[in-house]
């Protein structure tokens, strides 16, 4: 079987969050079960070296104003198709952002040309290679199935929602710019209130809708979590399943891992303790062997429930414990925690940006790791905290509420706690949740207990890799029985 992923972004080679480590990882584990994957990107300008090692490449003509071609290049077990458009990505900014900060203003283009070269690979190959299913991530690749619909293929496609609150909506006008049927803008199609919808076009398109965990799946067809898509999701419940995001093992191993201070195992967790040392020199911490070393790794955003950690920072300081953060995004809760940190030295600290190195640090170092978002598609920090023995302090929705045991009584006799959940999503309740940690941190056989049973949870792909390789086949079946 040979899919293509088509993506935005992919691990190791450009990330701003979660969905890169997804498109970098699961076509390792997708290969284990003989399925042969490719990842089509945007080549962007951090990208150029990368694209020095291209083995091959494809000429595309001309795609929204810019001369397109396809790069294949083999990197970091990973087979790409990098899309080299430079007027469209070899800029000075972010992937999505421009240096100030805003959206830049031909997102659409951008993207539909993104959408539009995987298509074009999914109908008429690429050299010798050509695939058997097409499988979208997110809005930004949300035409891709839209596209392949609109040329009369029945390649069968997927998609993958990370996260509905973005949804990739641009102008009506765009219509016949991006390449779209005007008879398709309407309510069964694209349009959504007066604007294009790159997220429903590829709903609407696919065959199945996947989302990172059972949980997610369930709650997107609930207002609350929807954003408006509730009512288009529950039309397609039967073709809506969540599948769990796994880790990448070797990346994320604290037995292997080249970017902490020391390596450990559940067999020799006094190792850790050096890590902790060297994150507290890090983030100047005092030391304080008596109380939980929290973490966060996170974008600054109200999603996050990071305005609530704001809230409940004099608690968690009052106890004695110590909090390390990484992150950036909103403003506001950037000062914020800047401000905290300096009103709390030796207590807060606040690293303001992203440092890959550092998060595995982090995660080493820290003795829990905090997660309080208001919902959580899936969430993969609290993936690498089990991994390391970093007991995630969590909210009850989403992935979170799928992937960590909370350390109840019951749990705790049972042997199974891995760490604590909490909800509702207010400060008051992840005020409780720290106190439950701090109280715990206290007992060191069982904070212990705890520890090993969070190594030995299983975070891979083994699973979920069998998931999308059932609805693949599944897939492929339905569109041979069609076919005869």
């Amino acid at each position: 079987m040979k899919v293509l992923l088509a993506a935005s972004e992919c691990a190791p080679f450009v990330k701003t969050g979660g969905l890169a480590d997804v498109v970098g990882a699961l076509p390792k584990a997708l290969a284990e079960a003989d399925i042969e994957c490719r990842v089509i990107l945007p080549l962007y300008p951090t990208l150029k070296g990368l694209a020095r090692k291209a083995t091959s490449d494809m000429d595309l003509g001309t795609l929204f104003g810019s001369p397109a071609r396809l790069l294949a290049i083999e990197a970091e077990g990973l087979s790409l198709l990098l899309l080299q458009a430079p007027d469209l990505f070899e800029r000075k900014g972010g992937i999505y952002l421009d240096e100030s900060g805003n959206d830049w203003t031909d997102n659409a283009q951008r993207f539909a040309a993104l959408s539009n070269a995987a298509a074009q690979v999914s109908l008429t190959g690429y050299e010798n290679w050509r695939p058997d299913l097409l499988h979208a991530h997110d809005w930004q690749a949300g035409l891709a199935p839209w596209y392949l619909r609109q040329a009369g293929s029945r390649m069968p496609s997927v998609i993958t929602i990370h996260n509905i609150a973005f949804q990739g909506l641009f102008p009506a006008a765009l219509t016949r710019l991006l390449k779209l049927d005007p008879a398709g803008y309407s309510r069964e199609g694209y349009e959504y209130y007066g604007q294009i919808s790159f997220l429903k076009a590829g709903i609407i398109a696919s065959e199945r809708i996947t989302t990172v965990s059972p949980t997610y799946a369930r709650e997107l067809m609930a207002a609350e979590f929807g954003m408006g898509f509730e009512g288009l999701l529950q039309s397609r419940k039967s073709d809506l399943v969540g599948i769990l995001n796994g880790i990448d093992l070797k990346a994320w191993d604290p037995q292997s891992d080249t970017a902490i201070a020391e390596n450990y195992s559940a067999r020799s967790l006094k190792r850790k303790a050096a890590n902790r040392q060297a994150l507290e020199k890090r983030f100047g911490l005092s030391g304080n062997p008596d109380a939980p070393l929290f973490c966060v790794i996170s974008r600054l955003t109200e999603q996050k429930g990071l305005d609530l950690l704001l809230d409940a920072i004099p608690a968690l300081v009052g106890r004695g414990a110590r909090l390390a953060l990484l992150g950036s995004g909103e403003k506001k809760l950037e000062e914020s925690f800047r401000k905290a940190a300096a009103d709390h030295a030796g207590s807060v600290g606040t690293i303001i940006g992203y440092d890959e190195n550092l998060s595995h640090l982090m995660q080493a170092g820290s003795d829990a790791i905090l997660v309080p978002s208001r919902f959580e598609p899936c969430g993969l920090t609290q993936l690498y905290g089990l991994r390391y023995g970093t007991l995630p302090v969590v909210s009850r929705t989403g992935g979170l509420a799928d992937t960590i045991i909370d350390a109840n009584d019951a749990a705790i006799r049972a042997g199974s706690a891995t760490g604590f959940q909490f909800a509702p999503v207010t400060a008051e309740n992840l005020v409780h949740a720290i106190d439950r940690a701090c109280d715990l941190f206290g007992d060191r056989k069982i904070w212990t207990l705890l520890m090993r049973n969070a190594m030995r949870h299983q975070v891979g792909w083994d699973a979920s890799a069998t998931a999308y390789q059932s609805l693949f086949e599944s897939l492929l079946d339905g569109a041979e029985k069609d076919a005869e």
